[in-house]
């Protein structure tokens, strides 16, 4: 009989080809077989979950971790604890809003440095593409970072510039021409500058309306169409650009989107004018808009869903004014989008296979980590045990997020992660986390 280094048996095991019984045994960090639940197999260490389901581990590929630099709003350390205690075992870091950001192989190499020895999940890096750096894009991508992002409006942090809508397309050209990716944050800035952004919760919507991104997703559009790079809609907000991206699809462009959980589990008219938390940028909009990106996550147009976990220091939300327009605008929540979203799909009838695959399989293809995100022989034994029914209400200072700040607080969720597995090993208080590096082998590819 096979002795593994760990076998974890469940009757909700979610597996490629859906969820069902099964015995996962793992050799050397890797899952070495998926076998009946029943299979007599011994294991070094053996667990048998009953129906606690066992999920691969998620992938998350738009963190702001923010260290070096600013580390007081987010580090590696915090982060990546976080992330294990949701269920996420790979992230993939943005290149803001750390000092320096990582638009130069330098700036990378002193993000790694910071990184080394903190993660308790797998790390990698996203580049970044701004005004004076075309030269630095590809020795940035054979230094390994997963692609490039780039904003079409002001990113909130001077050392990160927007591009025009020329230095956009001569970007997408460069990254074309070595076939890398090119993530954007699209917003208009044109229209932006016309809407002032109001103290209030519905001023500061009004002032980044619906147009914004329609009118910037048609601009990436176009300019992918020209350059023929492959591009990706980060955190969309508003159902409105959908069509130019459903036609965009249907011609053949290389067009990939995002939504997150924030735009899935709130909604506009339920966020009180002074909660400041609630600031991100594109904004929540309506519950209707939210059913609108629910039925693209379904069909496919939209798709993926990931965190967008934005954290800063409780003092710049604004506490205690209820300035929307002087609040920083992001949200904190890698710890919650799991429960989060599966508190919502499951309302809707979704599975939770369902739930994984636009969390972790379509996520991990995405950056081309196809060893990662499923549970399948051969693939890293990146693994999850999930209590599916288990209902719990949210309290900020437990989480491990660095600063207590998050719209989720007071908040009944259901699903209750229970422990997490990075190739194998539980994940517990010593960080033991790599830092991945794109290569030919792990090269992003377009969703199919």
């Amino acid at each position: 009989m096979t002795a593994f280094d760990l076998v974890l048996r469940s009757r909700r095991t979610v597996l490629p080809e859906g969820t069902g019984p099964a015995a996962v045994c793992v050799t050397d960090s890797r899952i070495s077989a998926v076998l009946p639940y029943d299979a007599p197999v011994d294991g070094v260490e053996e667990w048998d979950l009953g129906g606690l389901a066992l999920l691969p581990g998620l992938v998350d590929t738009h963190v702001h971790v923010n260290e070096p630099g600013r580390t007081a709003w987010e580090g590696f350390a915090s982060a990546t604890r976080a992330a294990a205690l949701g269920g996420v075992t790979t992230l993939i870091d943005m290149p803001l809003n750390a000092i320096p950001p990582t638009t130069t192989p330098a700036a990378l190499a002193a993000k790694r440095a910071a990184a080394q020895g903190q993660c308790h999940v797998d790390v990698g890096f996203w580049g970044g593409a701004v005004p004076g750096n075309a030269d630095d894009l590809a020795p940035l991508h054979e230094a390994g970072v997963f692609g490039f992002k780039c904003f079409l409006a002001d990113s909130g942090v001077p050392e990160f510039p927007a591009l025009d809508s020329a230095q956009l397309e001569a970007a997408a050209r460069r990254i074309a021409a070595f076939d890398g990716l090119l993530i954007v944050h699209a917003e208009d800035p044109g229209l932006l500058a016309g809407h002032q952004a109001g103290t209030g919760f519905g001023d500061f919507v009004a002032s980044r309306p619906d147009a914004a991104e329609t009118s910037a997703v048609a601009t990436v559009l176009d300019a992918a169409r020209r350059s023929g790079a492959r591009v990706h809609i980060l955190h969309l907000s508003s159902a409105e650009p959908l069509p130019l991206i459903a036609a965009a699809k249907a011609d053949g462009v290389r067009v990939s989107v995002e939504t997150c959980p924030h735009y899935l589990v709130f909604d506009a008219e339920h966020v009180p004018d002074g909660a400041t938390e609630f600031k991100c940028c594109p904004p929540i909009r309506s519950g209707a808009n939210a059913e609108r990106l629910w039925a693209a996550l379904a069909s496919g147009l939209i798709d993926f869903v990931v965190s967008d976990h934005s954290p800063c220091t409780p003092d710049l939300k604004a506490p205690g004014t209820g300035d929307f327009a002087a609040a920083w605008g992001g949200i904190a929540s890698i710890q919650l989008g799991l429960s989060a979203v599966w508190t919502e799909a499951r309302d809707r009838g979704w599975s939770l296979d369902r739930v994984v695959d636009r969390m972790a399989r379509r996520t991990a293809d995405f950056v081309g980590l196809s060893h990662k995100g499923r549970i399948a022989e051969g693939c890293d034994a990146d693994l999850v045990v999930f209590d599916p029914e288990a209902v719990f209400r949210v309290d900020a200072e437990a989480l491990a997020h660095r600063n207590p700040v998050t719209p989720y607080h007071g908040r009944e969720l259901t699903g209750v992660v229970r422990a997490t597995f990075l190739r194998g090993v539980e994940l517990g208080v010593t960080p033991h986390g790599s830092l991945l590096r794109r290569s030919a082998a792990t090269r992003a590819a377009a969703l199919s």
